[in-house]
């Protein structure tokens, strides 16, 4: 195996296991969205979720990209994975900050 595979193969690992992370995540807030009825929020997880399998696709693409395109792709998925990870918090922050409400 080349360095340039164990590389990839860490890198894929290591976002694998991020993206594993925030999946836990968004079920668990959106638990607590619709146990609150809190439509904003709910719709806010349904983005975050469409942004989760963005990245998981471009993931799995690294399989197959070549070196010049790897270091690209890592620096998009490494941007991208730091702003879901900001938006999961922002979300927690505020599911947990507002008071129980009726959707409307």
């Amino acid at each position: 195996m080349s360095a340039q595979n164990i590389e990839t193969k860490a890198y894929e690992e290591k976002i694998s296991a991020q993206l594993q992370q925030a999946k836990s995540q968004l079920a668990e807030l959106e638990a607590h969205a619709k146990s609150k009825m809190a439509q904003a929020e709910v719709d806010t997880i349904n983005r975050l979720k469409t942004k989760h399998q963005e990245i998981d696709t471009k993931r799995q693409a690294l399989k197959t990209a070549g070196d010049a395109r790897f270091e690209q792709a890592k620096a998009e998925i490494d941007t991208e994975v730091g702003k879901l990870r900001t938006s999961l918090s922002e979300l927690a922050t505020r599911l947990k900050a507002e008071p129980h409400r009726k959707a409307g």
